[in-house]
């Protein structure tokens, strides 16, 4: 499959210069039902080659099964690509159900440890703090992590989660590369305060989730369409009341990508892509596939331009979405602003 390459853009001030899209590499291995490990594979070949080189993991993910599935892959060909991934969220083997935020120094140190074993890596491109835990000083937080950096463990840091006054008192300890949120057409907390600290800073802006965790695309209307074990089922927006009203809401951005004739999930990305101009920072999303097929048509999004009046359709959606995006918010930012 060749695919145009991507433009490319650099991660904070001092940081990694990186293919405008990255590729979120977590339902290779969880959370989405099953997957094509074969496939999933090639679909990190085939993103290599278009120039999608910000490969998106974290230690949480498959409880650190994805670090070592891409691990080989981020090994073959270490000159070109950027490897994230994120300490915080912890999980017990015999426990599948439990999690826990942690942001204490000395659960960095062991957890970037673990990381770089999975990988089989000498050093991370960039380390994210996964989820905030209140409870822990942010500075001190961050302050462990700047220690990676000068250890050589890691190479530039990052956020997810966190309020512009967060951000703010972070890069005031160590400079941070990238903010990584829920943003879309669908999510638009970020914008409350976290887009606008990131813009002054010089902090870029990676959103997952783009495509809405796929409701976007349309693959599916509610989560009783999706297999028992996909994480969708226990999010509110794609439940009862609330996913009825909210695929009403995905009706003009299917009305704008049928005069287009490209896929709702290309206008969605696309607004996410603009987000670049409106707001004054550079923006990365990291759309999350399995396929090489959704690979070549997320990328194709990275180019297009909306115009005003597709984007002021666009517009209100957010604000009239029902459900909230996580069954308990706490593990979001929204409670702290």
């Amino acid at each position: 499959m060749t695919l145009p390459v991507l433009p490319t853009a650099q991660l904070g001030t001092d940081g990694p210069t990186v293919g405008v899209q990255g590729l979120g590499c977590m339902g290779m291995s969880e959370f989405y039902g099953p997957t094509d490990t074969a496939e999933a594979l090639a679909t990190l070949d085939a993103a290599l080659e278009a120039g999608v080189t910000l490969l998106d993991t974290a230690d949480q993910y498959g409880a650190g099964r994805n670090e070592e599935l891409i691990g080989p892959f981020v090994r073959a060909n270490r000159d070109r690509v950027v490897l994230a991934t994120k300490f915080g969220v912890e999980r017990k083997a015999d426990d599948p159900l439990y999690r826990a935020v942690r942001n204490e120094p000395a659960y960095i140190r062991t957890a970037v440890d673990a990381s770089l074993r999975r990988l089989g890596v000498d050093v991370i491109d960039l380390y994210y703090m996964h989820r905030r835990n209140p409870a822990v000083p942010i500075a001190e937080s961050v302050g462990a992590m700047a220690e990676l950096v000068a250890a050589g463990k890691v190479r530039h840091l990052g956020l997810s989660e966190v309020t512009g006054a967060e951000l703010r008192e972070a890069h005031a300890v160590h400079p941070i590369a990238a903010l990584q949120s829920e943003w879309s057409v669908f999510a638009r907390d970020v914008e409350r305060s976290a887009v606008r600290a990131a813009a002054e800073l010089g902090v870029a802006f990676v959103p997952y989730s783009p495509l809405g965790r796929g409701f976007l695309t349309g693959s599916f209307a509610a989560a009783e369409e999706l297999p028992a074990d996909d994480v969708r089922r226990t999010q509110p927006r794609f439940s009862g009341a609330n996913a009825a009203a909210n695929l009403a809401l995905v009706e003009p951005v299917r009305e704008i990508a049928a005069a287009r004739g490209i896929t709702t999930a290309q206008v969605a990305l696309a607004w996410v892509h603009q987000r670049s101009e409106v707001h004054g920072l550079t923006v990365v999303p990291i759309p999350g596939t399995r396929k090489r097929t959704r690979l070549a048509e997320n990328t194709a999004a990275a180019t297009l331009r909306l115009t005003a009046e597709e984007l002021a359709v666009l517009e209100p959606i957010a604000g009239r979405v029902a459900g909230d995006r996580y069954p308990d918010m706490a593990f979001t930012s929204v409670g702290r602003e």
